[in-house]
């Protein structure tokens, strides 16, 4: 995971992830619905558009221009896909956290202040 550029922030794996779940159905306010229902978390569909070119930038995911619809107004949705690249940065990122994790002592009480 090193290197200029390698680094991954949290709604960019987030990104990944709901990309991969959501497969061929990926575009911009799918993924941003998608991380609302599973995280509960509000992002705004820039944010999203954003995120998605510069992972698309990074080699981790690829993007093609869907067919045009009625409903949308005669306008074409960009469909997102992750690359294998793109999932091996998700393996690498989840392979850090849980060795981190494992290092936790376990039972340890712990405090917390505000």
């Amino acid at each position: 995971m090193k290197g200029k550029g390698s680094y991954i922030g949290e709604l960019e794996e987030l990104i990944l992830l709901v990309v991969g779940i959501l497969g061929d159905d990926a575009y911009a306010v799918g993924v941003l619905k998608e991380i609302r229902d599973q995280t509960g978390r509000e992002v705004n569909i820039s944010g999203i558009h954003a995120v998605l070119a510069r992972l698309e930038e990074k080699g981790w995911l690829n993007s093609s221009m869907g067919g045009a619809s009625k409903v949308r107004g005669g306008r074409r949705k960009r469909f997102y896909t992750l690359t294998s690249a793109g999932r091996e940065m998700l393996d690498q990122v989840r392979s850090m956290r849980e060795n981190l994790y494992a290092q936790l002592p376990q039972g340890a009480s712990y405090s917390f202040s505000t």
